[in-house]
């Protein structure tokens, strides 16, 4: 895992740690499978990121290389997924870790 997609990870974490309880309470969640089919469908989009928050919640990045869309989710433990965030412009960045304790 490069760092981008780390540091990227772990501010979706402690989004969702924070965040969580208001998320699951919008009108922008329902069934896994529903909201991942529609990412794709609608917006081409596909999973890039991946991780695990308190109280088993499972945050992901979905996006499109093509349309530049991106949408961030985060499931439930009792398989409800709720967007927690979406916009455009995204890309794929690949670069360098810095290693631990160096300037960024």
């Amino acid at each position: 895992m490069n760092r981008t997609t780390k540091t990227f990870c772990a501010a979706l974490c402690a989004l969702a740690a924070t965040g969580g309880t208001a998320s699951a309470q919008s009108h922008n969640c329902a069934p896994r499978d529903d909201v991942v089919g529609r990412l794709s469908e609608q917006f081409g989009e596909a999973r890039q990121s991946i991780g695990m928050t308190s109280g088993n919640r499972v945050v992901e990045m979905y996006a499109s290389p093509d349309t530049g869309t991106w949408t961030i989710t985060m499931t439930l433990p009792t398989g409800i997924t709720c967007i927690i965030g979406a916009g455009q412009a995204w890309e794929r960045l690949d670069e360098e870790a810095t290693p631990a304790g160096q300037p960024i």
